[in-house]
């Protein structure tokens, strides 16, 4: 398909892009608008809604990411932003992205879709991954059965998504349609004569009233009297009687027979192929035993290459040399010729200098070591073994009133702490979400901030590294018991699909890797730059050593830091990372002895 920006006044179409998470929608919404957007192997990663302009055959057109959901009965802050928006937008037709060789959990989604009467194409991706189970879709066969356009891609080496523009130009209603029980097709009669006129499918809005969708309590109250509310009341309680089970329940489980009987119709079975290296690669992650071994290797190569090499190969080379030995001198050099006044020189490279102290510290100490640890973090979440964590801190998180899915945000935030607040929404309960947020603002180092932190402790012996790590989590695991008895609410159920080890595609690896370094360079650089502009004026007036005096019983008698770490602790308001840059150019000068390393790497990480 070929996305062409050429004017055209008539208004765009909407094309929303639907399916179960980690299927690869935000890859597809890539290769359809040309935008890049995050792009990870664990659920959660598309935290908001996205929107991207393309053109299908010269026709504009928005498409619209959504977060991944499950079912259109939403049992979480996602899958409700998703079905709103199936809801409530003008959707002219939907683009449901499916897990090829997850087809059953594809078609009960489609299933959903159907009885809403929007019209649609399917488009099976990951196809390369069913053919290494030994299985193969007729996919003939499903758009007859369905009614809509199928198509199979394997869209991160962009296989099949030429095909994808004129399928998009076909949409059609799906004609399968699912029967209930007669008890629950009379209850879906009498509810849609409740309903009046309605602006979509009133059998799919009977639907989810009946299975009693508590998201749709003020669609109810906008838009039925309440004697209508009443009846429908009625019709439930009755429906509950006759069916002797939960009427969702009844619904999911009818659903989810018809969905088994278009998957046994569709799907052809092969030679069962030998166990291949990401798989026996998932059953050690994953075990219960073997997954703590494997736990500890990662993190000792995530330590060698971001705390090792990148803060102290790297930054050697960027600080000493490069810095050091050509640009800081030759800026002073050029400062002293040019500039008379002594007071713009110092701005610029003075002791609190905008080169030789904000640039110094942006790209010669923390760019070197976040630029390796976006690469490493690429690496772990593109391989998917980010939500294997979630299998073992699931009964560490019940002591913090989470369970093991609250691990995604909370690996999130070693990221951006931004992106991890907003994914709390993937968590089913607001206690849950509010217990995440304040331990993400409470302990967890953003990706610059734990990269300079990395590189701190690269200058301590283990014992420092221990405590540091025992310290954090124990504050953590202390405040998040403590929330978990005062903050209201219930605990919802451990249930998260793993998705499948994959080898990272080198090319997304590194269009991620660029991006977040894009980012830094445009949002952290400026904030460096500020930062060193309060200190240079607080220098100038001379707060700076009153500054200095007053947190002198804090930082010098209570911590045991010398003076000079105030600086690093104040502007570490602005950027945490900053701050720890600071510290770690202090104790790379040798002004601080290890236990204080020990201390400033606790006091900046909380």
């Amino acid at each position: 398909m070929q996305i062409i920006d050429a004017p055209d006044t008539r208004p765009p179409e909407e094309i929303v892009l639907v399916g179960n998470p980690n299927v690869g929608k935000s890859v597809i919404f890539g290769i359809l608008t040309g935008r890049y957007v995050d792009v990870s192997n664990y659920p959660g990663t598309t935290i908001e809604i996205t929107r991207g302009q393309g053109k299908i055959h010269k026709r504009p057109v928005t498409f619209i990411d959504t977060p991944g959901t499950n079912s259109l009965i939403p049992n979480s802050e996602d899958e409700r932003v998703t079905r709103d928006i199936l809801l409530n937008e003008p959707v002219s037709m939907v683009l449901q992205v499916g897990d090829g060789k997850n087809l059953k959990r594809v078609l009960f989604l489609s299933l959903q879709l159907a009885e809403m009467g929007i019209p649609f194409i399917l488009n099976l991706n990951m196809m390369d991954e069913l053919k290494e189970k030994g299985l193969s879709v007729n996919l003939a066969k499903l758009e007859e059965i369905l009614g809509v356009n199928v198509n199979s891609t394997i869209a991160i080496r962009r296989v099949g998504t030429e095909h994808l523009g004129k399928m998009l130009d076909s949409p059609a209603e799906a004609k399968y349609r699912v029967v209930y029980p007669k008890v629950i097709e009379d209850a879906i009669s009498r509810a849609e004569k409740i309903l009046g006129e309605i602006s979509f499918s009133k059998r799919a809005m009977a639907l989810m009233l009946l299975a009693q969708d508590g998201s749709l309590q003020a669609w109810v109250a906008r838009h039925l009297t309440p004697e209508k509310i009443d009846e429908l009341q009625e019709i439930i309680v009755q429906l509950e009687r006759g069916l002797n089970v939960p009427v969702n329940y009844a619904i999911t489980q009818t659903r989810y027979k018809h969905a088994d009987k278009i998957y046994d119709q569709v799907v052809e079975k092969k030679e069962q192929k030998p166990a291949s290296i990401t798989e026996i690669m998932d059953h050690y992650m994953s075990h219960p035993f073997w997954g703590i071994p494997v736990l500890l290797l990662v993190l000792y190569v995530v330590y060698e290459f971001v705390g090792v090499f990148g803060a102290g190969t790297l930054v050697d080379l960027f600080e000493n040399i490069i810095f050091g030995q050509y640009i800081n001198p030759s800026a002073v050099w050029l400062f002293d010729q040019v500039m008379p006044v002594q007071f713009i020189r110092d701005l610029f490279v003075g002791e609190y200098g905008i080169i030789t102290m904000a640039l110094s510290y942006g790209f010669a100490i923390v760019l070197p070591i976040v630029g390796t640890f976006f690469l490493v973090f690429s690496i772990l979440e593109d391989s998917g073994y980010l939500p294997r964590l979630s299998l073992m801190v699931n009964r560490l998180f019940r002591i913090l009133g989470l369970n093991g899915k609250a691990v995604l945000p909370m690996v999130l935030g070693l990221g951006c702490d931004t992106m991890a607040t907003m994914s709390a929404r993937i968590l089913e309960t607001r206690k849950e979400r509010i217990i995440v947020i304040l331990l993400l603002a409470l302990g967890v180092p953003c990706s610059a901030q734990l990269g300079v932190i990395l590189g701190m402790t690269a200058l301590l012996p283990w014992q420092g590294i221990f405590i540091w790590f025992v310290v954090v989590i124990g504050v953590i695991i202390l405040v998040g018991a403590l929330s978990a008895k005062v903050i209201p609410g219930q605990k919802s159920d451990f249930i998260l699909e793993l998705p499948p080890i994959r080898l990272p595609v080198l090319s997304n690896i590194l269009v991620k890797t660029l991006a977040r370094i894009e980012w830094y360079l445009k949002e952290v650089i400026p904030i460096f730059i500020i930062g060193t502009l309060i200190l240079f004026v607080l220098d100038k007036v001379e707060l700076m050593v009153w500054i200095e005096k007053i947190s002198a019983p804090v930082v010098q008698t209570l911590l045991g830091l010398p003076a000079k770490t105030t600086e690093a602790f104040l502007i570490g308001f602005l950027r945490r990372d900053y701050g720890a840059a600071g510290l770690l150019n202090l104790a790379n000068q040798g002004l601080l002895n290890p236990n204080q390393i020990v201390v400033s790497v606790i006091t900046i990480t909380l």
